[in-house]
């Protein structure tokens, strides 16, 4: 046992290795929990001190970051709108000036085209008026040739009565010759119409085709030089007609066609055409061959003196439809012929307006399009502003968000804050026993000490 002085009293006692050890432990208790204490506070100051001066760098830094971007979004803001008021100003001055030179140029544009229009408009009712004067005197032409035809006619009957009883005074004393001869004349009469009714309708008809197309080749090399007339062969359409004249000028423009259809019957056949009952099939050949006239040579209803007159116009049946008998075969040919040079000029006058028509069409055209081209042009340059500004938006809200995520690192920070206050030595060395075990060792060293 060992002897210890009590420093307070004085005295002595005895203590065993147990009880020195327990008053041992009690010291170092207490010398280890003094030293912790003050240890803890002192990591306690130093923690704090080193959280304030990072939240007030941290507020420092984010204060300067946000004030930053306020100004560059102002900035921005500023430079943007007035940019954007610049070329709005610019645009609507250039627009302005366009539309002022449109409408100017529009106005003189279309005055010179009323002008031209007036112009064309007193041409034309002259055209007429002088076409009208022309028809005139052509009608006028033809009906005196027709009472010239009508005069010579009665004149050439006068003459036939006059030269008949010149002949019956002349051959009075061979009256019994000329019986004879009559009743043989008979006879011969009976065998050819006997001869007559054994041929075909289509045999006969041929045969006045044959007779016309005769007629026409006499006067093919003098009078109709460039004109075709040949047989229609053309049954597309399911049907075909006899001929077609057709006649060009030496620049190759057509001056006139005719569609002609010959048509002869059989005095004893047991049903009679009409020359009528060929009108509808003939006009739709005239117009499936596109041609402009429609010639009927008929030498049906031989009795019906409508037909026999000499040229008959049916316009009000079918249009642009004659007929005629054979004998006018050709004088029908040379008036459609000359009424048709004499419109040559007034169809090339035509055809002019028609292509001065067109190039108004056409300037209509152009200023239209024009128009279509300025107003997308237009519409496009709105268009662009609309997404710089949309940008521009987008900028704003984009700088928004990272103002929003500054904002939000300060709360985080202050979570932050919240958890290292929340910080104890217990907590560090809890589960730890390396830190557990260093802790123990200071506290032992300053027990040493004091003892």
């Amino acid at each position: 046992m060992n002897e210890i002085i009590c420093p307070s009293c004085k005295k002595a006692f005895k203590v065993d290795e147990a009880g020195f050890a327990d008053i041992l432990k009690q010291v170092r208790d207490h010398e280890f929990e003094h030293e912790l204490k003050n240890r803890l506070n002192l990591a306690e100051k130093e923690k704090e001190s080193a959280v304030k001066l990072a939240e007030a760098n941290i507020k420092n830094a984010l204060q300067e970051q946000l004030s930053k971007k306020d100004n560059e979004l102002i900035q921005l803001k500023a430079k943007s709108n007035s940019e954007l008021a610049e070329k709005l100003a610019a645009k609507e001055r250039e627009i302005s000036e366009l539309k002022y030179q449109n409408e100017c140029t529009l106005a003189e544009k279309l005055a010179k085209k009323e002008a031209e229009i007036s112009q064309m408009k007193s041409k034309i009712q002259n055209a007429e008026i002088d076409k009208k004067l022309t028809v005139g005197e052509a009608i006028r032409a033809i009906e005196k040739e027709r009472d010239t035809l009508a005069s010579d006619l009665k004149i050439k009957e006068t003459e036939k009565q006059l030269l008949e009883k010149s002949i019956r005074e002349q051959f009075s004393t061979q009256l019994m010759v000329k019986d004879e001869t009559i009743k043989m004349k008979d006879d011969e009469i009976d065998r050819l119409k006997d001869f007559k009714q054994k041929l075909s309708t289509k045999m006969i008809g041929e045969t006045l085709e044959q007779h016309c197309e005769a007629e026409f080749n006499k006067l093919r090399a003098t009078a109709f030089q460039n004109a075709y007339f040949e047989k229609d062969n053309d049954a597309r359409g399911g049907n075909k007609g006899d001929f077609i004249y057709r006649e060009f000028d030496e620049t190759g423009n057509e001056i006139i066609s005719i569609m002609f259809e010959m048509k002869n019957e059989n005095d004893e056949t047991a049903t009679k055409k009409r020359n009528e009952d060929f009108f509808a099939k003939l006009d739709k050949d005239r117009s499936d061959k596109k041609c402009e006239y429609a010639v009927l040579v008929s030498l049906l209803e031989a009795d019906n003196e409508f037909y026999n007159t000499g040229i008959v116009d049916v316009s009000h049946r079918c249009k642009k439809m004659y007929v005629v008998r054979p004998q006018f075969f050709i004088p029908i040919i040379t008036l459609l012929r000359n009424a048709a040079m004499n419109s040559m000029q007034y169809k090339a006058e035509l055809s002019l307006i028609k292509n001065q028509n067109v190039d108004i069409t056409n300037f209509e055209e152009k200023i239209n399009t024009f128009k279509e081209g300025f107003a997308r042009n237009y519409d496009l340059a709105s268009r662009q502003f609309k997404t710089a500004i949309e940008e521009i938006d987008k900028t704003m809200d984009h700088l928004q968000k990272t103002k929003d995520s500054l904002l939000a690192s300060v709360n985080n920070l202050r979570l932050a804050n919240n958890k290292a206050e929340d910080l104890t030595i217990k907590k560090l060395t809890r589960g730890n026993p390396t830190m557990t075990e260093k802790f123990e060792g200071l506290s032992g060293k300053g027990n040493n000490l004091d003892l």
